[in-house]
């Protein structure tokens, strides 16, 4: 057995950058220190798609600060991923020139398909069991969402992303506050179309990982089913997300997100066939457990 050696990533995503501080060794992932920002690259769009200035030097500083934290807790090795906002920006190498300029670190902008794959190990090294069978795992973003299945801890036979996340469903669609029963019609209509195209297997098992997920937690607990989307819905329905978020202890900009990932998710929960188990390891857990094994 290897020495532990601390690591840590920062995930450039859609709605928000945030920070994993883990022990690594032997693919096993003890986490230490977690820290998220909302950046909201989408908003900081110009016409075209490009990043504007501002938001490129926002980020940058978000993803320096988040370095000296972990330096401050002795991280040896340092990892930056970016998602579906570089992924479609057109200047996204404009921002990883702009965070490199700013701390001397190299952003590695994933793949739709390194995003599903990294999502999977993730979610099925945080299991505490060994699946009956193959494992499905989705990670809804705010611009994208991926989903995998495969075999545990790292055989995956099959992945997809699509386009749409929640940052994207909530501002396209979910205006009100709370969202107005024909806002999450519209809504849900918008999730069945960008899926329906999809083949999508049915894993013995299936997980859920990212904010949404995580958050949904405090509503509907850790196995999301009909039923517990439908709980958590109502909730996020009965009041205005300030009062849901102080009640919950969440950002207010989580909450005003939360239902748009609900919404994908328990699209995602129908076409698996499966209840969601919400898993304590995602996309983050998984760049680790591949530096870790590198």
């Amino acid at each position: 057995m290897s020495a532990p050696v601390r690591r840590a990533c920062i995930d450039i995503g859609s709605n928000t950058t945030r920070l994993l501080v883990a022990e690594c060794a032997d693919g096993r992932i003890e986490p230490l220190h977690e820290a998220r920002v909302f950046t909201h690259l989408g908003r900081g769009q110009l016409t075209g798609g490009a990043i504007a200035p501002a938001k490129l030097a926002e980020v940058a500083g978000v993803v320096s600060a988040q370095l000296q934290s972990a330096r401050r807790l002795g991280c040896r090795e340092v990892r930056v991923v970016a998602t579906a906002a570089l992924r479609r920006a057109a200047n996204g190498e404009e921002l990883a020139a702009a965070v490199r300029d700013e701390c001397g670190l190299e952003v590695r902008i994933l793949t739709g398909e390194e995003e599903a794959r990294l999502a999977f190990v993730g979610a099925a090294r945080s299991f505490a069991h060994t699946p009956g069978g193959e494992l499905g795992v989705v990670d809804v973003g705010g611009g994208s969402s991926e989903l995998a299945v495969g075999m545990v801890p790292d055989q995956v036979r099959w992945s997809s992303s699509f386009p749409l996340g929640s940052g994207d469903l909530a501002d396209a669609y979910l205006h009100s506050d709370p969202p107005s029963s024909a806002e999450l019609d519209a809504a849900r209509d918008r999730v069945a179309c960008a899926i329906a195209p999809l083949e999508v297997p049915h894993p013995a098992e299936a997980a859920a990982v990212g904010g949404s997920a995580a958050s949904l937690t405090r509503l509907a607990g850790r196995v999301l089913d009909r039923a517990a989307f439908a709980r958590a819905l109502a909730q996020l329905m009965a009041a205005p997300r300030r009062e849901v978020a102080q009640r919950l202890g969440l950002e207010v900009e989580r909450v005003r997100l939360l239902p748009a990932g609900l919404l994908i998710l328990e699209a995602v929960s129908e076409r698996f066939r499966a209840p969601l188990l919400v898993a304590g390891g995602g996309l983050r857990e998984g760049v680790l457990v591949e530096a870790a094994l590198a």
